[in-house]
């Protein structure tokens, strides 16, 4: 069972089953539907109708829409209930045969809904945890996390499991029970005073935010998915449980479609914004290692995994990550983009003439990027404001405008600085260890399929202009 499946990874992961293990019985996909006829629609739509099966389609011509029927089960339900919201009897059939369950569903916008993410990102784990120890086959549940769970902690960061209670503060002790009791009371207490959604929605959104920042983590996703690999650890017992923790994930390096994505990361605002010229400056130290790995790698990395751990009973944490083997710095990326837009200029207007590229503006530290944004935009935004009370609030709607986009910029700094400017290197210890066993099996070399996931082979400079920034163009740039 894979949950997660109309995300980026999850496609990447149901592709790659569905082309290298042919004899896999049965995929179940649960896809939050109000019932069983409208899952089977979302996955059609936003998973198997999507590019990177071209490849899948290719292979089995007219025999596709077959191999999905008999291969992939839709289920109508949602990590966030108890039962995954499915029935009883649904539950009872999928406890005798599941025998692999993938817990890939997130929500990971920094900037998320308190009750939202930890519904999601933290009792959804607990939910599916509870669903593992139910069935009898189980050989290993495997949990998406993300390397970042990690904060803003600098040196080196071990492959280690976050104990119950343990928060990035020290001395101060972190209670799941009592976030979940804060967060029902204060929806109660919205809904007591008859609050706007858009006043529920800022209200949490500052609430998630706010309990991040008090126990050390700097945003909502982050600590939502550290409490949620507390609770797998806590409530495990027994089962077989492999967590594994990417960076930033990046497009597909090599199969099947190179360059393939979907969702905007942090790296790709900044060549979406560079190729329409419409970002000129961004907080980011060129210096620092800019850890990434491409989507492809961490589904090898995964699917590798669950042959070595079936049905060991023990927990294991996997760094799915480059910046100890293969470090990149920003400013590869920088020059990488430059070049490949100076080669390729983007285009723009009613006759596609080419869009003239002009330097982008960088800033190593926020006291740094805050000077710049008062100067160029905020004291002429001050003298705005005084120039519409002399004109009686003539200028009043185009004073608010820009106010709210100057708001809204040094927001951004605020949730993306922690990584622009990250300072830690991610231990992969155990993932060289995994790797290590993969080489000592017997490969099938006639099958041709390629399980690799070691960041060392990655020439960046060459992925980034050959195949990661012509799949932003591509799949990104509306």
């Amino acid at each position: 069972m894979i949950t997660g499946s109309t995300g980026f990874l999850g496609k990447v992961l149901v592709e790659k089953i569905l082309r290298v293990q042919p004899n896999v019985k049965k995929l179940f996909l649960l896809v939050r539907a109000i019932d069983v006829e409208s899952a089977k629609q979302r996955v059609k739509t936003e998973v198997t109708g999507r590019e990177i099966f071209h490849v899948l389609k290719e292979k089995h011509g007219n025999g596709f829409e077959d191999l999905i029927q008999e291969k992939v089960c839709p289920l109508a339900g949602d990590i966030m209930y108890e039962n995954l919201g499915l029935g009883n009897a649904k539950l009872t059939e999928l406890s005798k045969e599941i025998d692999i369950i993938v817990n890939g569903a997130a929500t990971t916008n920094f900037y998320e809904r308190y009750d939202v993410a930890f519904d999601v990102n933290s009792l959804g784990v607990k939910h599916i945890c509870e669903f593992a120890k139910r069935c009898a086959k189980l050989k290993m549940l495997l949990h998406v996390s993300t390397a970042y769970v990690a904060g803003e902690q600098e040196g080196i960061l071990l492959e280690k499991p976050f104990l119950m209670g343990e928060s990035l503060k020290e001395g101060v002790h972190l209670d799941i029970e009592s976030e979940l009791k804060m967060i029902k009371e204060t929806s109660g207490e919205l809904k007591a005073n008859c609050s706007s959604e858009r006043t529920e929605k800022r209200t949490m959104k500052e609430l998630g935010l706010k309990r991040a920042r008090e126990f050390g983590w700097p945003n909502t996703y982050v600590f939502t998915k550290a409490m949620g690999e507390m609770m797998l650890g806590h409530l495990r017992g027994d089962l077989p449980v492999v967590i594994v923790r990417p960076s930033i994930i990046t497009s597909i390096l090599k199969e099947p479609v190179p360059g393939w994505m979907e969702g905007i990361r942090t790296i790709d605002s900044v060549i979406i914004g560079y190729a329409k010229q419409v970002l000129s400056f961004f907080l980011v130290d060129l210096d620092s290692i800019m850890d990434v790995i491409p989507g492809d790698m961490v589904v090898n990395a995964m699917m590798v995994a669950m042959a070595a751990h079936s049905a060991e009973q023990a927990q294991t944490i996997y760094h799915l990550t480059s910046s100890l083997r293969n470090p990149a710095n920003y400013s590869l990326l920088a020059e990488s983009g430059h070049r490949y837009f100076l080669h390729n200029p983007p285009r723009s207007g009613k006759n596609g003439e080419p869009v003239r590229l002009s330097r982008m503006r960088f800033f190593s530290t926020v006291p740094k990027f805050r000077a710049y944004m008062v100067i160029k935009y905020k004291i002429p935004l001050e003298i705005l404001r005084l120039v519409n009370i002399a004109l009686c609030g003539v200028l009043s709607r185009r004073y608010q405008e820009l106010s709210r986009k100057y708001s809204y910029v040094m927001h951004l700094v605020e949730l993306y600085a922690p990584y622009t400017l990250f300072k830690g290197c991610f231990d992969d210890m155990n993932t060289e260890r995994l790797k290590a066993r993969m080489k000592n099996k017997k490969q099938d070399k006639n099958r041709g399929y390629e399980f690799g996931f070691d960041p060392k082979s990655i020439d960046w400079d060459d992925y980034f202009y050959r195949i990661h920034i012509p799949g932003v163009v591509k799949y990104l740039c509306d």
